[in-house]
């Protein structure tokens, strides 16, 4: 069976805004982890899951989760400022 491996920028989404795995865990009805698991992605996340991280970032899920890697930051503040 393939499996396809889903990008995430949990840690990244964490660590800007000062959580823990802990933290996030509690919040989502998760075990920790299980967060270290979907940050390494060694685990891809329910749907139910997925939109639970979302919505606790307060973002779009499309800007935590991914199934093509994510452009670096550099790459993507580079291109916003040549725009």
């Amino acid at each position: 069976m393939h499996h396809l491996c889903m990008h995430n920028r949990i840690a990244l989404f964490r660590n800007d805004r000062g959580v823990s795995r802990r933290d996030l865990a509690e919040a989502v009805g998760v075990n920790p982890q299980t967060i270290g698991y979907l940050e390494r992605g060694d685990y891809n996340p329910s749907l139910e899951l997925g939109l639970k991280i979302a919505a606790y970032f307060d973002v779009p899920v499309d800007l935590v989760f991914s199934l093509a890697p994510f452009p670096s930051l550099t790459d993507a503040l580079r291109r916003a400022g040549d725009a």
